[in-house]
C-alpha cells in the first residue's frame, strides 16, 4: 500500500521552507493566516503551524497562495 508521505515521514516537503521564509520575513503564523484569509484561503494559525511542522498536507491552491504572499515561486517552497 502506498503512503503519501515524504521520505522523512512528514506530510509535506514545503513546511520547513515556509517556516524559514516566514521567520526571515518577520511574519508570525497568525500574520500568514490573516494574509491567506484575505485572498480567500481559509486557514488559521494552527493550520499554518501544522504545515510548517509537516503534520498537514498542503494543497496546490494553498502552495500557490503562500508563494504569492512570500513573493517567491512554488518551486522555491518545494526545494
Amino acid at each position: 500500500m502506498f503512503k503519501n508521505k515524504a521520505k522523512n515521514g512528514k506530510n509535506n516537503i514545503c513546511g520547513k521552507n515556509i517556516a524559514l521564509i516566514r521567520t526571515n520575513s518577520d511574519y508570525s503564523q497568525n500574520d500568514i493566516a490573516n494574509k491567506l484569509q484575505l485572498i480567500g484561503i481559509d486557514l488559521d494559525k494552527n493550520a499554518v503551524q501544522r504545515i510548517e511542522s509537516g503534520e498537514r498536507f498542503v494543497t496546490d491552491i494553498e502552495l500557490k497562495a503562500l508563494a504569492e504572499i512570500f513573493n517567491t515561486t512554488t518551486e522555491e517552497l518545494l526545494k
